[in-house]
């Protein structure tokens, strides 16, 4: 995630994330385990229809945050562009 942090592009937040869905701009959302239940719903459903791989990790949505560089829960993000990672490589054989 560090790389897509430092060359990438990525969008944080439910309001973002969902917009960002409903365009087909994001390559993968990742959604933080702790996630509400109504949101991880409505970002897989979105995921699907738009055929963007979806992701629900082991960290909880402040540790997401943590690792977003941010000094606040985030519960949702989506990947608009890799930059130099291999993010994507690693989560578009589960979808």
């Amino acid at each position: 995630m560090g790389t897509v942090l430092k060359t990438g592009k990525i969008s944080i937040g439910s309001e973002s994330v969902v917009s960002a869905l409903l365009t087909g701009n994001p390559k993968l959302v990742l959604i933080s385990g702790n996630c509400s239940n109504d949101l991880k719903e409505r970002a897989v459903y979105y995921s699907q229809l738009a055929k963007i791989p979806s992701h629900i990790t082991k960290e909880t949505s402040t540790e997401l945050g943590s690792i977003c560089g941010k000094p606040f829960p985030v519960s949702i993000v989506a990947v608009m562009d890799e930059g130099e990672s291999s993010i994507l490589s690693k989560f578009e054989k589960k979808h």
